[in-house]
């Protein structure tokens, strides 16, 4: 089992995730459709990103963001990891 961590940037996961929150995240575990992964869309493989898996496809998963105002490439994406929890920050001010 390989444990990583990810800090979020940008607004493509609220409200689920905010621009800061750390997350635990698992290299190789299993994904089902729901989890939130950090993968990298096969066509801008040099970005990392964190968002919803929705379904297999094409060897890989089709990705969705939570924020649906949020702008970014879409498709099929290869995922590296799957999102354990978020550590940081503990409690929100609202």
């Amino acid at each position: 089992m390989r444990i990583g961590t990810v800090l979020v940037s940008g607004p493509s996961m609220v409200p689920a995730l905010r621009h800061g929150d750390c997350l635990l995240v698992r290299r190789g575990a299993a994904v089902r459709p729901g989890d939130l992964v950090v993968a990298r869309f096969r066509e801008r493989p040099d970005l990392l990103v964190v968002k919803r898996a929705v379904e297999p496809q094409d060897g890989g998963w089709l990705l969705s963001s939570d924020n649906p105002f949020a702008e970014g490439p879409g498709g099929v994406a290869d995922v590296e990891a799957r999102v354990v929890l978020r550590y940081w920050p503990v409690r929100r001010l609202s």
